[in-house]
Order: structure tokens, then C-alpha cells, then sequence
């Protein structure tokens, strides 16, 4: 398999990241769906959307943060859903959303990181994460642990930012993910560095087909890009088969 390391992207300390996440936990959710319009519950539900197909039981959440994704693939009406991540500031917000719905037997939330996962081969039939992987201080690492503890024939959707290409998408994404998101997310957050450090983390992330590439190179036969919203996101479609 091949090392993906691009000379473009940092690799940011884990306890740095952890730190980041605790600080903007408290109005992370509300910074979402505001500074996205709204977009962004969208994208989450088309990503659960796609894996319907699938039928998965037993799904792992990885970078589950609030639990967004995790209870928006309740859709599915899987037996359980396990969500990991390294904020425990992220992981709170994430639990009171889940007891508010009680959905407490369907859903548990613990510590985790995704280049260590603690499962064992073959345990899950689907792995999602929503705006986590560019977070992966080893992205490969990261994916291989995907790809090992799904069964054959389970799947890995991913959804992340991604860099429009089209003029003048392009430019006013620009504009507005390196100027006006760490003005406006400062202010809410009083962190302006986080707002800072995730365009920046969008801006060195392999999209479109060249993550595929790296998906593919950590062992999953088929990976297939769904751009949304002009190519502001992508969702990554990754199936593990038998060879």
C-alpha cells in the first residue's frame, strides 16, 4: 500500500486538535448551521441517503463530534450505532443530543481515534464520518483501520469539504472560507485560530478523485466521488469486497 503524504499538508498534533474541538464545542453546532446556511444538515442527510443501499446494521461514526451524522443515520434503522471521537467537550454535546431523543440504547458515544480503533476485523457493516478525515494526523493509517474493521461487503461514506474548481465558485469560496468564516467564527467562538486552522486543513486535503486514489490505495475496491453544492463538499463512497 502506498504512504499517502502530501508535501502540502500539515499534520497537525493530536492534542492540538483535541484542545481545538473542546474550545468550540459549546457553539460548534450553532457555527455549523449558521455559517453554512443550513447546507451542511443537507449534506448529511444525502450522505445517509446513499448508504441506504446498503442496509447496515451496525454502524461506526468515526470524528462523531456532536453526534450529527450518528443520529441522522438512525434513518437507517440500524440495531446500533457506536460514535468515536477525541473531543470529550464534543462527545457531551453529542450525549445530551442523544438522550434528548432517547436514543441512548441505539447510539453510544465513547473516546476513540480513528488511527487506533479498538474493534475488532469485520465488526461493522458501514463506517461514516462527516468533516473528520482532514482532521487524521495519519490519513492512511486512518483508512486502512476503516477498511479492517468492516465486513466484506460493508462500505465507508465519507463526507468532507472539498475545493471548487469553477469560476467564480471558486474564488468566493476562497474569499469566504479564509476571510470571512475566521472573522465571523472568532467572534461566536472567541477562537479565532480554530476558524483559522479548518480552512486551512480543506485547503491541503486531496479531493475528488485524488482521495479516491488514497481510498482505493488503502484496500477499497470501489471509491466513488458524489460532489454537492458546486464542489464545496464531497461525499466518498468506498466498498470493501473480496479480491
Amino acid at each position: 500500500m502506498t504512504n499517502f503524504q502530501s508535501p502540502n499538508r500539515h499534520v497537525y498534533d493530536q492534542t492540538f486538535v483535541r484542545s481545538l474541538f473542546d474550545s468550540i464545542a459549546p457553539r460548534y453546532d450553532l457555527l455549523n448551521h449558521a455559517l453554512s446556511s443550513g447546507i451542511d444538515i443537507l449534506w448529511r442527510r444525502r450522505a445517509i441517503q446513499l448508504l441506504q443501499p446498503y442496509q447496515p446494521k451496525y454502524i461506526l461514526d468515526v470524528a462523531t463530534g456532536t453526534a450529527d451524522l450518528a443520529i441522522e443515520a438512525m434513518r437507517l434503522n440500524p440495531d446500533h450505532i457506536t460514535g468515536i471521537d477525541i473531543s470529550p467537550k464534543m462527545l457531551e454535546r453529542g450525549l445530551q443530543k442523544i438522550r434528548l431523543q432517547k436514543l441512548e440504547q441505539r447510539i453510544t458515544l465513547e473516546s476513540g481515534e480513528a488511527e487506533h480503533l479498538r474493534f475488532e476485523s469485520g465488526s461493522f457493516d458501514a463506517v461514516t464520518v462527516a468533516f473528520g478525515v482532514r482532521n487524521f494526523t495519519d490519513l492512511e493509517l486512518g483508512l486502512n483501520e476503516f477498511h479492517r474493521i468492516l465486513r466484506i461487503g460493508g462500505c465507508a461514506v465519507i463526507l468532507e469539504f472539498s475545493r471548487p474548481k469553477q469560476f467564480p465558485i471558486k474564488q468566493m469560496f476562497h474569499f469566504y472560507s479564509h476571510s470571512i468564516l475566521p472573522l465571523l467564527g472568532g467572534i461566536v467562538s472567541h477562537n479565532r485560530s480554530a476558524y483559522e486552522y479548518l480552512p486551512s486543513t480543506v485547503t491541503e486535503f486531496p479531493d475528488g478523485e485524488d482521495f479516491c486514489a488514497v481510498l482505493r490505495s488503502a484496500g477499497f475496491t470501489t471509491a466513488v466521488c458524489f460532489p454537492q453544492t458546486f464542489g464545496i463538499a464531497s461525499i466518498y463512497i468506498a466498498k470493501k469486497e473480496q479480491l
